[in-house]
């Protein structure tokens, strides 16, 4: 499900959806499968309830460039030297240590395999909360508090450069995917009898939660996240520059604005006051990897850090079970401040383990087929997550085809959702070398079927 959309106008006339769902709403479970009713002839079973969530965001890495100063001497000499040339006085060279607030850095100046792991691992994450619906899911991997955490880390690292120039690169490398997604998402909800207003320009800029009709939602309301981090990296100039005048401070404020929300002030029911509930939900991870790449954490004594993890996961657990009869679930996904504070602890942890121990998983390029894999999702992360939705809604009509014949039904688990998922997948590998070129192509790379 997706937490910043909420549905507007009338749908009765007009089948328009001018708004998602957000947080506290209950809504009914769309089973996948929906708005497909040529495929309903009573081949196998009624296909599951699923449950959306806030997905995740991928940021692809910005290249690293060594430059290098050295000038390469002639060695050949012109004539042969009768006493010995003077030894070169040594020189003093700063020390990598010495450097200010220097992040982490991944050995050999390659990309860093512990955040590409876990991106890889969020993704997986996505796919199948959104295949099974299980509530637990969030607790046991907060997925897109771990992705806001990492983009937050690598949109520091790349604020180095002009703040201009850096958000521009940030917008480029995600439209043009988004874009060529929609033109089929929106129009195939055209054709199911979906008639835009002016927010119809949200498909353009998704600062604002995408309009669309009950018939894509299950297409559409993953959209909340790229309206997410379209905000954060909006604000990422004025808000690395707060961070920096009192770290810890500013990380530990972040909390506030969501107990505001929930206990004092409720933000307004529309697009905006959706925008700003998630935003408020994930700053805390945005800044944490602000934290990791400015050498805060690394800065910090471990049982300090590990005792504030921990109180942030107890607080985030023990809300989510005491409101559950509130929200009607224990999933993190439909309680914003459970969510906050048990992302918040998580997070905290993932990027101190990697900024105090300098891990960076360079080992995982002794399994090549798992590092080839990780390599292609951190590649494709934005088409996996756009498309991953799409490829299981089609599972369902291609899983009732198998019902017709008599070997798959007797000798294929077709009932299982287990089935479904891997189907999913089988559907994503295809996507990926059909339209991800369109990635290469936003990050002026030259097209190729896989990274």
């Amino acid at each position: 499900m997706s937490w910043g959309s909420e549905q507007q106008g009338q749908q009765g006339q007009q089948g328009q959806q001018g708004y998602g769902y957000g947080y506290g709403q209950q809504v009914p479970p769309q089973p996948y499968g929906q708005g497909y009713p040529q495929y309903d002839q009573g081949y196998g079973p009624p296909a599951q309830p699923v449950q959306y969530e806030q997905p995740w965001q991928y940021v692809a890495e910005e290249p690293q460039v060594a430059a290098s100063n050295t000038i390469q001497m002639d060695p050949v000499q012109a004539e042969p030297r009768t006493e010995p040339a003077p030894a070169p006085e040594p020189r003093s060279v700063p020390e990598p240590e010495s450097e200010p607030d220097a992040g982490p850095k991944p050995k050999g100046g390659g990309r860093d395999r512990y955040f590409d792991a876990l991106r890889a691992v969020a993704l997986v994450r996505v796919v199948a909360y959104h295949t099974f619906g299980w509530a637990w899911a969030g607790l046991v991997f907060p997925s897109m508090g771990v992705m806001f955490a990492l983009a937050g880390s690598l949109m520091a690292k790349s604020l180095e450069r002009p703040a201009l120039k850096v958000v521009k690169s940030r917008m480029r490398r995600l439209l043009p995917p988004f874009w060529f997604w929609g033109f089929f998402v929106v129009m195939a909800m055209l054709i199911h009898d979906w008639m835009p207003g002016w927010q119809i320009v949200f498909w353009i800029v998704p600062v604002g939660d995408p309009p669309g009709n009950q018939w894509g939602i299950q297409a559409w309301e993953i959209l909340w996240y790229l309206r997410t981090y379209l905000w954060f990296v909006l604000m990422s100039p004025l808000l690395l520059k707060v961070f920096r005048k009192a770290p810890l401070p500013v990380l530990l404020l972040s909390l506030a604005p969501i107990l505001v929300f929930q206990y004092a002030w409720q933000p307004p029911y529309n697009r905006f006051g959706s925008g700003l509930t998630d935003f408020a939900t994930f700053l805390f991870c945005w800044l944490v990897g602000f934290a990791h790449r400015e050498g805060v954490l690394q800065r910090l004594k471990p049982a300090l850090v590990i005792l504030a993890s921990l109180a942030l996961l107890a607080y985030g657990g023990w809300y989510a079970f005491a409101h559950q009869a509130e929200f009607g679930t224990y999933d993190l996904d439909e309680v914003p401040v459970a969510q906050t504070f048990w992302s918040a602890g998580f997070v905290t942890l993932l990027m101190y383990f990697k900024a105090y121990y300098n891990v960076d998983f360079a080992r995982l390029a002794r399994f090549k087929r798992l590092d080839r894999i990780v390599t292609i999702f951190n590649g494709r992360a934005v088409t996996i997550y756009l498309w991953h939705e799409i490829a299981l809604v089609l599972a369902v009509p291609l899983i009732d085809q198998f019902w017709k014949v008599p070997a798959f039904e007797k000798w294929l688990p077709l009932e299982s959702q287990w089935f479904m998922f891997g189907i999913g997948w089988v559907l994503i590998w295809v996507a990926i070398p059909l339209v991800g070129w369109v990635e290469d192509v936003a990050a002026k790379k030259k097209p190729k079927l896989l990274p």
